[in-house]
């Protein structure tokens, strides 16, 4: 047994590991050559968007680190910043791939005024003594837009945790923290001063630490120890970029939907594109700091089914687990709290002592705790009856119990939950003796189908129609097909 708990251990230790095997197996053992940047999901988007009927020339005089912090040690901080100080250069980069913008220099302007000059002075000198029909310097490109703003917050450490086992020196264990990074981009017209857009995109930065150990004596003053493992760690900067890159794509299409620029498309093209991004931009104002995504999902209504067992704990000894099924409906006052009813059948049976089936009828009040999750706790308790099946004996009960519910689609929830039944009488086993009432348990699993609307949030919240999931999921899918044929192509 001992041994065969080891290698149990030992596989899971190497299964830990091998989820990150692309990092493992490709540790750095040589000198790596200078090679082109990374390009994150966003950029390939970016670069398949429609092209525009006319690019936009924007000046960029300063996108910096707003936050002000330094980078985070064991000992404190050092006087190295926590993110780049390089924002700038990486919004022109995101501005030209995305063809829809001209950029300008503005960043180093007394730079390239200086050098203006000093081609002035040169063609000056030079048109003097040897062509004096030399052309005069061309203007410099004036900006109709000016793009502002930041990263205005990096947070560290918002999860941290881990997970490990350890048993007579035979270890492995994990840890991750994840930091997140948010950025905030605005146009504004020259020409009046009005800011026209703003845009908020936030990025989470991820650390990943993996490690086993062996350490134990093998034979008789014979020590074997050995460890392996490794760290991962998303670099800031490309964090830093694929959220810049986030927030020009959103600058973009919001610009398309309030006609601020036109797009080089047909109708039907913008239109896919708009309700795309207004579909992930619904997802994301109804998703919490944690990923979790909050939705209108339970209906006013349901009915359900569950099977299981039941247990007694009566005057008897030896109980045995026998069967239990149940029907029922549910009605919510309000996303938190339904009433529900139910009926059931079931067996009670105590070894060569005591076997009868019942009959039960319960009503419910019940606290759903995550109503707007997939995945919710609730817990209930009421009062009933039981009847035997030939109903000659009848008992009065209390009942409190508890489970957990998921959703695999907007009508159909996965239920399990478990009940215990107070008797208000100690005959439901046919004895009377000592002083506690009669008590059996519940054990079901089951299926919750819901009907009617969803319970909205808020009363005045999102009243305009949503587009149906599977219509936004066919959408994406369509969408996603037509950049990756306009990437290929390109």
């Amino acid at each position: 047994m001992y041994i065969r708990f080891n290698r149990i251990l030992a596989i899971v230790a190497c299964v830990l590991l091998l989820s990150g095997c692309g990092t493992y197996f490709n540790q750095p053992i040589t000198v790596e050559n200078a090679r082109i940047g990374e390009d994150s999901d966003v950029s390939k988007t970016l670069r398949a968007l429609p092209s525009p009927k006319e690019p936009v020339v924007v000046g960029v005089y300063k996108f910096r680190d707003q936050t002000g912090q330094y980078k985070p040690t064991e000992a404190g901080s050092t006087f190295s910043t926590a993110v780049t100080q390089g924002a700038t250069t990486i919004l022109i980069k995101a501005l030209e791939d995305s063809k829809w913008f001209v950029p300008i220099e503005r960043e180093n302007l007394s730079n390239l005024l200086n050098e203006r000059n000093i081609i002035r002075s040169t063609r000056k000198e030079y048109r003097k003594s040897k062509n004096p029909n030399e052309p005069q310097l061309p203007p410099l490109l004036y900006a109709g837009i000016i793009l502002e703003g930041g990263i205005v917050s990096y947070d560290t450490n918002i999860i941290t945790g881990g997970l490990g086992a350890r048993y007579f020196g035979v270890g492995a264990s994990t840890q991750y923290r994840q930091d997140r990074i948010t950025v905030y981009l605005r146009a504004v017209s020259t020409s009046s001063g009005k800011i026209l857009k703003t845009v908020y995109v936030s990025k989470t930065i991820l650390s990943q630490a993996l490690d086993a150990n062996f350490f134990r004596y093998v034979r008789f003053r014979r020590l074997l120890e050995a460890e392996t493992g490794f760290t991962k760690n998303e670099p800031a900067q490309l964090a830093v970029s694929e959220a810049i890159e986030k927030a020009v794509e959103a600058l973009i299409i919001e610009g398309i939907e309030d006609k601020l620029w036109a797009v080089n498309a047909n109708q039907e093209t913008v239109n896919n594109l708009v309700q795309e991004y207004e579909a992930e931009k619904d997802e994301a104002q109804n998703t919490g700091l944690y990923d979790r995504y909050f939705k209108e999902r339970r209906g006013k209504k349901s009915v359900y089914l569950q099977g299981g067992g039941a247990l007694i704990r009566g005057d008897y000894n030896n109980a045995e687990l026998s069967y239990s099924v149940k029907a029922g409906g549910r009605w919510y006052f309000n996303p938190y709290l339904n009433i529900h009813a139910n009926i059931s059948k079931f067996e009670l049976n105590n070894q060569n002592a005591f076997s009868e089936g019942f009959n039960a009828v319960d009503l419910n009040t019940e606290l759903t705790l995550l109503p707007f999750e997939k995945l919710s706790p609730f817990f209930f308790g009421g009062i009933g009856s039981v009847n035997s099946d030939s109903f000659d004996r009848t008992f009065f009960k209390f009942q409190y119990g508890g489970g957990i519910e998921y959703l695999v689609s907007d009508n159909i929830g996965l239920l399990a939950n478990a009940t215990h039944n107070i008797l208000l009488g100690d005959e439901l086993d046919n004895i009377a003796q000592g002083k506690r009432d009669d008590q059996y348990f519940n054990f079901s699993l089951g299926l919750n189908w819901y009907f009617d609307n969803p319970i909205k949030m808020n009363k005045d919240a999102r009243r305009a129609k949503k587009i149906e999931e599977k219509e936004l999921y066919n959408l994406r899918q369509r969408n996603r097909k037509v950049r990756k044929e306009r990437s290929s192509t390109n």
